[in-house]
Protein backbone atom coordinates (compact mmCIF):
# COMPACT_ATOMS: atom_id res chain seq x y z
CA UNK A 1 0.00 0.00 0.00
CA UNK A 2 1.25 3.47 -0.69
CA UNK A 3 -0.07 6.86 0.35
CA UNK A 4 -0.08 7.70 -3.70
CA UNK A 5 -3.55 7.21 -5.20
CA UNK A 6 -3.91 4.33 -7.23
CA UNK A 7 -2.10 4.92 -10.62
CA UNK A 8 -1.38 8.61 -9.52
CA UNK A 9 2.54 9.11 -9.36
CA UNK A 10 4.37 9.56 -5.74
CA UNK A 11 4.84 12.82 -4.41
CA UNK A 12 8.36 14.02 -3.06
CA UNK A 13 9.40 17.03 -0.87
CA UNK A 14 13.23 17.90 -0.79
CA UNK A 15 14.17 19.80 3.02
CA UNK A 16 17.56 21.17 2.65
CA UNK A 17 19.50 22.73 5.18
CA UNK A 18 23.11 24.54 4.62
CA UNK A 19 25.20 26.15 2.12
CA UNK A 20 25.24 26.66 -0.90
CA UNK A 21 26.21 23.76 -2.09
CA UNK A 22 23.29 21.86 -0.69
CA UNK A 23 20.78 24.17 -2.22
CA UNK A 24 21.94 22.81 -5.47
CA UNK A 25 22.45 19.77 -4.77
CA UNK A 26 18.78 19.60 -3.84
CA UNK A 27 18.40 20.69 -7.11
CA UNK A 28 19.41 17.61 -8.40
CA UNK A 29 17.59 15.53 -6.05
CA UNK A 30 14.41 17.16 -7.13
CA UNK A 31 15.61 16.38 -10.97
CA UNK A 32 16.14 12.76 -10.80
CA UNK A 33 13.25 11.86 -8.76
CA UNK A 34 11.21 13.54 -10.96
CA UNK A 35 13.26 11.83 -14.02
CA UNK A 36 11.95 8.82 -12.21
CA UNK A 37 8.30 9.59 -12.29
CA UNK A 38 7.79 11.54 -9.16
CA UNK A 39 6.22 15.19 -9.04
CA UNK A 40 6.86 17.53 -6.36
CA UNK A 41 4.73 17.75 -3.33
CA UNK A 42 2.11 21.20 -2.77
CA UNK A 43 4.09 23.20 0.04
CA UNK A 44 0.47 22.69 2.11
CA UNK A 45 1.14 18.93 1.62
CA UNK A 46 2.04 17.20 4.61
CA UNK A 47 2.30 14.00 4.23
CA UNK A 48 4.38 13.85 0.59
CA UNK A 49 4.96 10.16 -0.60
CA UNK A 50 8.49 10.41 0.00
CA UNK A 51 10.36 13.04 2.40
CA UNK A 52 14.26 13.73 1.52
CA UNK A 53 16.50 15.50 4.24
CA UNK A 54 19.40 16.92 2.53
CA UNK A 55 21.65 17.78 5.64
CA UNK A 56 24.66 19.67 6.93
CA UNK A 57 27.09 18.33 9.25
CA UNK A 58 28.94 22.21 9.75
CA UNK A 59 27.09 23.33 13.05
CA UNK A 60 27.33 21.58 16.52
CA UNK A 61 23.82 20.85 16.44
CA UNK A 62 22.69 19.72 12.98
CA UNK A 63 22.22 16.24 14.49
CA UNK A 64 19.78 17.29 17.05
CA UNK A 65 17.88 19.50 14.30
CA UNK A 66 17.75 16.16 11.83
CA UNK A 67 16.85 14.01 14.61
CA UNK A 68 13.91 16.39 15.78
CA UNK A 69 12.10 16.90 12.49
CA UNK A 70 12.98 13.12 12.11
CA UNK A 71 10.73 12.94 15.50
CA UNK A 72 8.16 15.01 14.25
CA UNK A 73 7.48 12.31 11.01
CA UNK A 74 7.44 9.47 12.80
CA UNK A 75 3.89 9.54 13.66
CA UNK A 76 3.13 11.16 10.25
CA UNK A 77 4.37 7.73 8.82
CA UNK A 78 2.74 5.71 10.71
CA UNK A 79 -0.39 6.85 9.94
CA UNK A 80 0.36 6.52 5.64
CA UNK A 81 1.52 3.27 5.27
CA UNK A 82 4.11 3.51 2.13
CA UNK A 83 5.62 6.87 2.87
CA UNK A 84 9.51 7.13 2.78
CA UNK A 85 11.60 9.27 4.30
CA UNK A 86 15.42 9.25 2.98
CA UNK A 87 18.66 11.00 4.75
CA UNK A 88 21.15 12.39 2.22
CA UNK A 89 24.45 15.23 2.69
CA UNK A 90 27.13 15.69 5.25
CA UNK A 91 25.49 14.25 7.91
CA UNK A 92 24.59 11.43 6.10
CA UNK A 93 28.15 10.63 5.12
CA UNK A 94 29.34 11.32 8.83
CA UNK A 95 26.76 9.42 10.65
CA UNK A 96 25.78 6.63 8.23
CA UNK A 97 24.53 3.44 9.43
CA UNK A 98 23.84 5.40 13.48
CA UNK A 99 20.96 6.81 11.13
CA UNK A 100 18.62 4.19 10.95
CA UNK A 101 19.88 2.83 14.24
CA UNK A 102 18.69 5.99 16.32
CA UNK A 103 15.59 6.83 13.60
CA UNK A 104 14.71 2.96 12.38
CA UNK A 105 11.69 4.48 10.39
CA UNK A 106 14.21 6.27 7.84
CA UNK A 107 14.33 4.27 4.79
CA UNK A 108 17.40 5.46 2.76
CA UNK A 109 20.14 7.24 3.96
CA UNK A 110 22.94 8.06 0.97
CA UNK A 111 25.90 10.27 1.41
CA UNK A 112 27.54 12.78 -0.66
CA UNK A 113 29.03 11.00 -3.34
CA UNK A 114 26.05 9.12 -4.54
CA UNK A 115 23.56 11.40 -5.13
CA UNK A 116 22.89 9.73 -8.16
CA UNK A 117 21.10 6.32 -6.40
CA UNK A 118 18.91 7.90 -4.62
CA UNK A 119 16.06 6.66 -7.02
CA UNK A 120 17.08 3.15 -6.69
CA UNK A 121 17.80 3.39 -3.28
CA UNK A 122 13.76 4.11 -2.64
CA UNK A 123 12.81 1.68 -4.89
CA UNK A 124 14.81 -1.19 -3.61
CA UNK A 125 14.01 -0.11 -0.02
CA UNK A 126 10.22 -0.57 -0.96
CA UNK A 127 10.71 -3.93 -2.17
CA UNK A 128 12.43 -5.38 0.82
CA UNK A 129 10.45 -3.41 3.45
CA UNK A 130 14.05 -2.60 5.05
CA UNK A 131 15.98 0.55 4.99
CA UNK A 132 18.73 0.87 2.46
CA UNK A 133 21.74 2.65 3.82
CA UNK A 134 24.85 3.06 0.68
CA UNK A 135 27.72 5.72 1.70
CA UNK A 136 30.57 6.21 -1.23
CA UNK A 137 33.97 6.79 0.09
CA UNK A 138 34.79 8.34 -3.27
CA UNK A 139 33.12 10.48 -6.46
CA UNK A 140 32.16 7.95 -9.15
CA UNK A 141 30.19 10.54 -11.26
CA UNK A 142 30.56 14.05 -11.35
CA UNK A 143 26.90 15.34 -9.81
CA UNK A 144 26.48 17.89 -12.60
CA UNK A 145 25.84 15.39 -14.77
CA UNK A 146 22.95 14.55 -13.00
CA UNK A 147 19.54 16.13 -13.95
CA UNK A 148 18.78 19.20 -12.02
CA UNK A 149 15.39 20.49 -11.70
CA UNK A 150 16.60 24.40 -11.17
CA UNK A 151 14.92 26.49 -8.80
CA UNK A 152 15.09 29.91 -10.53
CA UNK A 153 14.54 31.41 -13.95
CA UNK A 154 16.62 33.52 -13.62
CA UNK A 155 20.35 32.32 -11.51
CA UNK A 156 21.65 28.88 -11.96
CA UNK A 157 24.04 28.17 -9.18
CA UNK A 158 27.23 25.65 -11.37
CA UNK A 159 29.17 23.40 -9.92
CA UNK A 160 33.59 24.08 -10.82
CA UNK A 161 34.35 21.47 -8.08
CA UNK A 162 33.41 19.47 -5.71
CA UNK A 163 35.55 18.29 -2.27
CA UNK A 164 38.74 20.42 -0.74
CA UNK A 165 42.41 19.22 -0.53
CA UNK A 166 42.67 22.25 2.91
CA UNK A 167 43.31 20.88 6.13
CA UNK A 168 41.38 23.50 8.32
CA UNK A 169 41.10 22.15 11.73
CA UNK A 170 37.76 23.70 12.68
CA UNK A 171 35.94 22.22 9.23
CA UNK A 172 34.67 18.65 8.18
CA UNK A 173 33.71 19.11 5.07
CA UNK A 174 37.12 17.63 3.36
CA UNK A 175 36.30 14.41 5.38
CA UNK A 176 32.64 14.28 4.09
CA UNK A 177 32.86 16.05 0.74
CA UNK A 178 36.59 14.29 -0.26
CA UNK A 179 39.51 15.49 -1.93
CA UNK A 180 39.31 18.26 -4.65
CA UNK A 181 37.65 16.60 -7.98
CA UNK A 182 37.71 19.11 -11.11
CA UNK A 183 35.43 19.63 -13.86
CA UNK A 184 36.70 19.97 -17.19
CA UNK A 185 35.93 23.43 -18.54
CA UNK A 186 34.55 22.28 -21.57
CA UNK A 187 31.97 21.01 -19.45
CA UNK A 188 30.92 23.54 -17.07
CA UNK A 189 31.08 26.21 -20.47
CA UNK A 190 28.43 23.66 -21.67
CA UNK A 191 26.18 23.93 -18.53
CA UNK A 192 26.55 27.49 -18.26
CA UNK A 193 25.58 28.10 -22.15
CA UNK A 194 22.83 26.13 -21.68
CA UNK A 195 21.33 28.19 -18.58
CA UNK A 196 21.99 31.42 -20.86
CA UNK A 197 19.88 29.84 -23.20
CA UNK A 198 17.18 29.01 -21.00
CA UNK A 199 16.95 32.83 -20.23
CA UNK A 200 18.79 32.46 -16.99
CA UNK A 201 20.96 36.05 -16.57
CA UNK A 202 23.30 35.59 -13.84
CA UNK A 203 24.95 32.14 -12.77
CA UNK A 204 27.10 31.55 -9.63
CA UNK A 205 29.93 29.28 -9.84
CA UNK A 206 30.78 26.65 -7.23
CA UNK A 207 33.21 25.39 -5.12
CA UNK A 208 34.55 24.95 -1.49
CA UNK A 209 38.00 26.88 -3.23
CA UNK A 210 37.00 27.90 -6.62
CA UNK A 211 41.18 29.44 -6.38
CA UNK A 212 42.06 25.99 -6.54
CA UNK A 213 40.19 24.81 -9.19
CA UNK A 214 42.49 23.40 -12.04
CA UNK A 215 44.81 21.74 -9.54
CA UNK A 216 43.49 18.19 -11.21
CA UNK A 217 44.88 19.15 -14.77
CA UNK A 218 48.02 21.62 -13.96
CA UNK A 219 46.66 24.83 -14.42
CA UNK A 220 46.59 27.22 -11.87
CA UNK A 221 45.32 29.94 -13.71
CA UNK A 222 42.52 27.61 -15.17
CA UNK A 223 39.96 29.65 -12.33
CA UNK A 224 40.61 33.15 -13.86
CA UNK A 225 40.74 31.80 -17.87
CA UNK A 226 36.98 30.35 -16.82
CA UNK A 227 35.71 33.61 -15.85
CA UNK A 228 37.14 35.23 -19.31
CA UNK A 229 35.40 32.43 -21.09
CA UNK A 230 32.03 33.14 -19.07
CA UNK A 231 32.23 36.62 -20.63
CA UNK A 232 31.76 35.98 -24.17
CA UNK A 233 28.61 33.42 -23.35
CA UNK A 234 26.02 35.42 -24.90
CA UNK A 235 22.62 36.00 -22.90
CA UNK A 236 25.07 35.85 -19.59
CA UNK A 237 24.63 39.09 -17.53
CA UNK A 238 26.16 38.23 -14.16
CA UNK A 239 28.73 35.52 -13.13
CA UNK A 240 29.26 35.26 -9.42
CA UNK A 241 31.56 32.97 -7.63
CA UNK A 242 31.58 31.22 -4.44
CA UNK A 243 33.62 30.36 -1.87
CA UNK A 244 37.76 31.68 -2.76
CA UNK A 245 40.41 30.96 -0.62
CA UNK A 246 42.94 33.55 0.13
CA UNK A 247 46.37 31.58 0.07
CA UNK A 248 44.59 30.36 -3.74
CA UNK A 249 44.01 33.79 -4.88
CA UNK A 250 45.84 35.10 -7.65
CA UNK A 251 46.36 38.30 -9.45
CA UNK A 252 45.12 37.11 -12.80
CA UNK A 253 41.66 36.02 -10.89
CA UNK A 254 41.64 40.30 -9.80
CA UNK A 255 42.20 41.04 -13.44
CA UNK A 256 39.24 38.98 -15.74
CA UNK A 257 37.06 40.16 -12.88
CA UNK A 258 37.70 43.85 -13.61
CA UNK A 259 38.19 43.17 -17.45
CA UNK A 260 35.23 41.26 -17.96
CA UNK A 261 32.09 43.18 -18.52
CA UNK A 262 29.76 40.44 -17.04
CA UNK A 263 31.84 39.35 -14.18
CA UNK A 264 30.57 40.96 -10.94
CA UNK A 265 32.21 43.37 -8.43
CA UNK A 266 31.39 41.42 -6.08
CA UNK A 267 33.74 38.80 -3.84
CA UNK A 268 33.16 36.93 -0.80
CA UNK A 269 36.62 36.45 1.11
CA UNK A 270 36.46 34.01 4.03
CA UNK A 271 38.91 35.80 6.71
CA UNK A 272 37.65 33.74 9.21
CA UNK A 273 39.79 35.49 12.28
CA UNK A 274 41.87 38.67 12.12
CA UNK A 275 45.01 37.18 14.28
CA UNK A 276 47.63 35.12 12.87
CA UNK A 277 48.33 33.11 16.31
CA UNK A 278 44.31 32.15 15.09
CA UNK A 279 44.62 31.94 11.81
CA UNK A 280 48.13 29.15 12.31
CA UNK A 281 45.49 27.38 15.26
CA UNK A 282 43.44 27.30 12.43
CA UNK A 283 45.82 26.01 9.89
CA UNK A 284 44.71 28.71 7.70
CA UNK A 285 47.58 29.22 5.82
CA UNK A 286 47.38 33.18 4.94
CA UNK A 287 48.17 35.68 7.40
CA UNK A 288 45.90 39.01 8.05
CA UNK A 289 48.51 40.87 5.95
CA UNK A 290 48.35 38.86 2.76
CA UNK A 291 44.51 38.81 3.34
CA UNK A 292 44.58 42.89 3.55
CA UNK A 293 46.86 42.72 0.63
CA UNK A 294 44.55 41.08 -1.65
CA UNK A 295 41.56 43.20 -0.74
CA UNK A 296 43.99 46.07 -1.60
CA UNK A 297 44.56 44.73 -4.87
CA UNK A 298 40.69 44.15 -5.26
CA UNK A 299 39.46 47.45 -4.59
CA UNK A 300 42.51 49.14 -6.80
CA UNK A 301 41.09 47.30 -9.77
CA UNK A 302 37.49 47.48 -8.73
CA UNK A 303 36.58 51.14 -6.31
CA UNK A 304 33.40 49.90 -6.31
CA UNK A 305 33.56 46.15 -5.04
CA UNK A 306 32.01 44.84 -2.20
CA UNK A 307 33.83 42.47 -0.31
CA UNK A 308 31.95 40.18 1.77
CA UNK A 309 33.63 37.80 4.35
CA UNK A 310 32.86 34.79 6.88
CA UNK A 311 34.24 34.72 10.49
CA UNK A 312 34.82 32.80 13.39
CA UNK A 313 34.72 33.85 17.15
CA UNK A 314 35.94 32.23 19.71
CA UNK A 315 38.22 29.76 18.22
CA UNK A 316 39.85 27.55 21.03
CA UNK A 317 42.37 29.95 22.66
CA UNK A 318 41.98 32.85 21.16
CA UNK A 319 42.73 35.47 23.19
CA UNK A 320 41.13 39.22 24.02
CA UNK A 321 44.39 40.68 21.94
CA UNK A 322 43.38 37.92 19.63
CA UNK A 323 39.73 39.18 19.18
CA UNK A 324 41.11 42.95 19.69
CA UNK A 325 43.32 41.76 16.14
CA UNK A 326 39.83 40.52 14.25
CA UNK A 327 38.01 44.14 15.15
CA UNK A 328 41.03 45.79 13.67
CA UNK A 329 40.85 44.00 10.02
CA UNK A 330 37.10 43.96 10.06
CA UNK A 331 37.80 47.81 9.99
CA UNK A 332 40.24 48.12 7.71
CA UNK A 333 38.87 45.71 5.50
CA UNK A 334 35.53 47.72 5.55
CA UNK A 335 33.24 44.70 4.61
CA UNK A 336 29.69 45.63 2.68
CA UNK A 337 28.35 41.97 4.30
CA UNK A 338 29.67 39.20 6.70
CA UNK A 339 28.50 35.94 7.94
CA UNK A 340 29.46 35.90 11.83
CA UNK A 341 30.05 32.73 13.67
CA UNK A 342 30.30 31.71 17.24
CA UNK A 343 32.64 28.70 17.11
CA UNK A 344 30.93 25.43 17.79
CA UNK A 345 32.64 21.84 18.31
CA UNK A 346 32.23 19.94 15.08
CA UNK A 347 33.24 16.13 16.52
CA UNK A 348 35.80 14.88 14.10
CA UNK A 349 37.94 17.96 13.74
CA UNK A 350 41.35 18.72 15.18
CA UNK A 351 39.86 21.42 16.92
CA UNK A 352 36.67 20.00 18.77
CA UNK A 353 39.57 18.50 21.07
CA UNK A 354 42.05 21.54 21.16
CA UNK A 355 43.18 23.21 25.18
CA UNK A 356 41.90 26.21 25.54
CA UNK A 357 37.81 25.81 24.39
CA UNK A 358 35.79 29.04 25.61
CA UNK A 359 33.29 29.73 27.62
CA UNK A 360 30.01 30.32 26.49
CA UNK A 361 29.95 33.56 27.80
CA UNK A 362 33.01 34.91 26.79
CA UNK A 363 32.18 33.95 23.07
CA UNK A 364 28.45 35.40 23.38
CA UNK A 365 30.37 38.53 24.14
CA UNK A 366 32.84 38.74 21.98
CA UNK A 367 30.28 37.56 18.76
CA UNK A 368 27.76 40.40 20.02
CA UNK A 369 31.04 43.05 19.85
CA UNK A 370 31.92 42.14 16.40
CA UNK A 371 28.21 42.14 15.04
CA UNK A 372 28.46 45.76 16.42
CA UNK A 373 31.52 46.75 14.74
CA UNK A 374 30.77 44.85 11.28
CA UNK A 375 27.30 46.62 11.35
CA UNK A 376 29.00 49.98 11.91
CA UNK A 377 30.80 49.41 9.01
CA UNK A 378 28.60 48.03 6.62
CA UNK A 379 26.00 50.89 7.55
CA UNK A 380 28.60 53.47 7.13
CA UNK A 381 29.22 51.55 3.32
CA UNK A 382 25.33 51.43 2.27
CA UNK A 383 25.05 54.84 3.69
CA UNK A 384 27.55 56.09 0.36
CA UNK A 385 25.32 54.77 -2.09
CA UNK A 386 22.27 56.79 -1.15
CA UNK A 387 21.54 59.06 -4.67
CA UNK A 388 23.04 56.26 -6.49
CA UNK A 389 21.52 54.68 -9.36
CA UNK A 390 21.84 50.72 -9.24
CA UNK A 391 20.76 48.09 -11.68
CA UNK A 392 18.26 45.29 -9.95
CA UNK A 393 17.96 41.40 -10.84
CA UNK A 394 14.22 41.41 -9.61
CA UNK A 395 14.42 38.32 -6.88
CA UNK A 396 11.49 36.30 -5.40
CA UNK A 397 11.11 36.20 -1.83
CA UNK A 398 14.04 38.36 -0.85
CA UNK A 399 12.29 40.99 0.38
CA UNK A 400 9.81 39.72 3.65
CA UNK A 401 8.20 42.79 4.02
CA UNK A 402 7.27 43.90 0.67
CA UNK A 403 3.72 42.67 0.40
CA UNK A 404 3.03 44.65 3.42
CA UNK A 405 5.46 47.95 2.13
CA UNK A 406 4.32 47.52 -1.86
CA UNK A 407 8.01 46.96 -2.84
CA UNK A 408 9.53 44.45 -4.75
CA UNK A 409 13.35 43.37 -3.93
CA UNK A 410 16.31 42.03 -5.61
CA UNK A 411 19.85 42.01 -5.91
CA UNK A 412 22.68 44.92 -7.44
CA UNK A 413 24.88 43.90 -9.79
CA UNK A 414 27.53 44.48 -6.11
CA UNK A 415 25.06 41.50 -4.44
CA UNK A 416 23.75 44.14 -2.36
CA UNK A 417 20.29 43.73 -1.17
CA UNK A 418 17.62 46.53 -2.71
CA UNK A 419 13.79 46.56 -2.11
CA UNK A 420 12.31 49.29 -4.46
CA UNK A 421 9.03 50.94 -5.36
CA UNK A 422 7.75 49.87 -8.02
CA UNK A 423 5.46 53.14 -8.73
CA UNK A 424 3.61 53.01 -12.46
CA UNK A 425 5.08 49.90 -13.32
CA UNK A 426 3.13 48.06 -10.28
CA UNK A 427 1.92 44.63 -11.84
CA UNK A 428 4.16 44.71 -14.82
CA UNK A 429 7.42 43.88 -13.62
CA UNK A 430 8.07 40.48 -13.06
CA UNK A 431 10.89 38.30 -10.78
CA UNK A 432 14.19 38.11 -13.56
CA UNK A 433 13.26 41.12 -14.98
CA UNK A 434 15.83 44.02 -14.71
CA UNK A 435 15.55 47.59 -13.15
CA UNK A 436 17.26 50.44 -13.10
CA UNK A 437 16.18 52.36 -9.73
CA UNK A 438 18.22 55.44 -7.46
CA UNK A 439 19.22 54.46 -3.55
CA UNK A 440 16.74 56.89 -1.22
CA UNK A 441 18.16 54.93 2.39
CA UNK A 442 20.30 52.74 3.51
CA UNK A 443 20.02 50.48 6.30
CA UNK A 444 23.00 48.21 7.82
CA UNK A 445 21.69 45.20 5.82
CA UNK A 446 20.09 46.06 2.24
CA UNK A 447 19.18 49.74 0.37
CA UNK A 448 15.84 51.05 -0.48
CA UNK A 449 14.95 53.25 -3.21
CA UNK A 450 11.77 54.60 -2.37
CA UNK A 451 11.43 56.99 -5.51
CA UNK A 452 9.91 55.18 -9.07
CA UNK A 453 11.77 52.80 -11.34
CA UNK A 454 14.15 55.39 -13.62
CA UNK A 455 14.35 52.03 -15.95
CA UNK A 456 12.75 48.59 -16.59
CA UNK A 457 13.61 45.91 -18.84
CA UNK A 458 11.68 42.75 -19.40
CA UNK A 459 13.59 39.75 -20.32
CA UNK A 460 12.92 36.35 -21.17
CA UNK A 461 13.55 35.14 -17.19
CA UNK A 462 10.71 37.56 -16.34
CA UNK A 463 8.87 35.51 -19.36
CA UNK A 464 8.99 32.55 -17.99
CA UNK A 465 8.15 33.01 -14.54
CA UNK A 466 4.80 34.79 -15.20
CA UNK A 467 4.59 31.36 -17.65
CA UNK A 468 5.09 29.51 -14.36
CA UNK A 469 8.18 27.86 -15.22
CA UNK A 470 11.56 27.39 -14.71
CA UNK A 471 15.04 25.89 -16.39
CA UNK A 472 15.41 21.93 -16.26
CA UNK A 473 18.84 20.74 -17.12
CA UNK A 474 18.47 16.80 -18.28
CA UNK A 475 23.02 17.11 -17.84
CA UNK A 476 25.38 19.24 -19.23
CA UNK A 477 26.32 17.41 -21.92
CA UNK A 478 22.12 16.13 -22.96
CA UNK A 479 21.03 19.12 -24.80
CA UNK A 480 19.59 22.72 -23.88
CA UNK A 481 17.41 22.92 -21.28
CA UNK A 482 13.34 22.57 -20.58
CA UNK A 483 11.09 23.99 -18.69
CA UNK A 484 8.99 22.62 -15.85
CA UNK A 485 6.65 23.28 -13.25
CA UNK A 486 7.18 26.80 -11.04
CA UNK A 487 8.66 25.31 -7.52
CA UNK A 488 8.56 27.84 -4.35
CA UNK A 489 11.75 29.83 -3.96
CA UNK A 490 14.26 27.56 -1.13
CA UNK A 491 14.48 28.98 2.18
CA UNK A 492 17.46 31.73 2.88
CA UNK A 493 20.52 29.37 4.15
CA UNK A 494 23.45 30.78 6.19
CA UNK A 495 26.98 30.68 4.71
CA UNK A 496 29.11 27.45 5.09
CA UNK A 497 31.80 28.23 7.44
CA UNK A 498 34.06 26.06 6.30
CA UNK A 499 36.40 28.26 3.94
Amino acid sequence: MTTAAAGSPRTYQVRTYGCQMNVHDSERISGLLEDAGYVRAAEADEQPDVVVFNTCAVRENADNRLYGNLGHLRPVKAKHPGMQIAVGGCLAQKDRGDIVRKAPWVDVVFGTHNIGSLPALLDRARHNAAAEVEILESLEVFPSTLPTRRESTYAGWVSISVGCNNTCTFCIVPSLRGREKDRRPGDILSEVRALADSGVLEVTLLGQNVNSYGVEFGDRYAFGKLLRACGDIDGLERVRFTSPHPKDFTDDVIAAMAETPNVCHSLHMPLQSGSDDVLRAMRRSYRSERYLGIISKVRAAMPDAAITTDIIVGFPGETEADFARTLDVVREARFSSAFTFQYSKRPGTPAATMDGQLPKQVVQERYERLIACVEEITWAENKKLVGETVEVLVAVGEGRKDERTGRMSGRARDGRLVHFATGELAGRIRPGDIVHTTVTYAAPHHLNADGAPLAHRRTRAGDAAEAGEVPRTPGVLLGLPTVGAPAAPPAPVGGCAAH
